[in-house]
């Protein structure tokens, strides 16, 4: 499938797990549920202009939720951590705080 860098990276991931992973030059995205390594890498490459050193895809699991008599499932997604060559940095996760 082919997909636009713009579709395949959805959102950066918001956790202390991934904001504790920059000092290793690891940044973690939510990513479409069709887009493979290759894809991924090609992506944060064009719209961020480094270069990628490694990708890891992950998928994180739907849950069961409950509130109250009602059931359902959250949806499961998506993940790659992107490990950048050395001194190489993205800058939209440079103002966090860990």
């Amino acid at each position: 499938m082919s997909l636009h860098p713009n579709e395949v990276l959805l959102a950066p991931v918001v956790s202390e797990k991934s904001y504790s992973l920059i000092t290793d030059r690891k940044y973690t995205f939510r990513v479409h549920g069709d887009a493979h390594k290759t894809q991924v890498r090609q992506a944060v490459e064009e719209l961020f202009g480094v270069h990628v050193e490694n990708v890891n895809i992950a998928h994180v699991k739907a849950k069961p939720k409950r509130r109250g008599a009602f059931r359902g499932t959250r949806p499961g997604w998506k993940k790659a951590i992107v490990q950048l060559r050395e001194g190489e940095t993205i800058e939209i996760f440079e103002g966090a705080q860990v």
